[in-house]
């Protein structure tokens, strides 16, 4: 086996640091041919550089949540086990692009499961772009005024290519026909690309969710991620403040 060392650092700037002390930090190991193969770092480096820029990444507040903290470990165990199962096998579940549907009232740990779902992914080195909607439509909105420099199909298809779509709080946007279509124009995408989403949503009834969000895309959203995962239980907001 050829022998492999290490790239030389960049001459200028602080130098990246590999996370599995392998490369110099630039994802590419330089052979004795002086030839170069990737380094293992470098797929988190490009899930990155893919996410960068888009939604809110995990919030500081969720950054350090896990199955044994609260407010996730207040819940179930049963409704733990299939969020359990998705991140043991986060990659297996975003390549074969499957979601997860949390639904259930206000302050069950919807939000911190998905969070924990997301920082999974993005631990594993995936691109992962976290939304509440109600700022997704305003960053669509947002891409209409020509003199932000961005563009509609830009984040159109950096939604659609992004390993991992987190949708936060689904439902709680007004209905109007441009927010049906944007929402689906995205669903659609990415199902037929069978790409990854999580989302979360406080309406439990599927069809009054289908008035809210439009029946083809909840028939898209319930092939993507299977059955909603319902979420109940007290606001754990309200008892972990008593």
């Amino acid at each position: 086996m050829t022998p492999l060392r290490p790239v030389a650092p960049a001459a200028s700037g602080e130098p990246r640091r590999c996370p599995l002390s392998v490369c110099d930090g630039s994802g590419w190991i330089e052979l004795e041919d002086n030839t170069a193969t990737p380094c293992e770092c470098r797929r988190t480096m490009v899930a990155r550089a893919a996410s960068r820029g888009m939604g809110t990444g995990v919030p500081k507040r969720f950054r350090g949540v896990s199955f044994d903290r609260k407010p996730i470990c207040d819940i179930h165990t049963h409704h733990l086990h299939p969020v359990r199962d998705y991140v043991r096998d986060i990659d297996e579940s975003v390549d074969g692009g499957r979601g997860l549907w949390l639904c259930g009232d206000v302050g069950t740990g919807k939000t911190s499961l998905a969070m924990l779902v997301s920082l999974a992914a993005e631990r594993a080195g995936r691109s992962v772009a976290i939304y509440p909607v109600t700022r997704l439509l305003a960053e669509i909105k947002d891409t209409y005024d020509s003199q932000n420099g961005g563009s509609y199909m830009s984040l159109f298809r950096k939604l659609c290519a992004v390993d991992l779509l987190h949708l936060d709080d689904l439902g709680a946007e007004r209905r109007t026909d441009w927010v049906l279509e944007q929402l689906y124009s995205v669903v659609n995408e990415r199902w037929q690309d069978e790409r990854s989403i999580v989302i979360t949503t406080n309406i439990t009834d599927l069809d009054e969710l289908r008035e809210e969000i439009g029946a083809r895309t909840v028939s898209r959203l319930l092939e993507i991620c299977g059955d909603p995962l319902p979420i109940m239980g007290p606001d754990l907001r309200l008892s972990s403040t008593g």
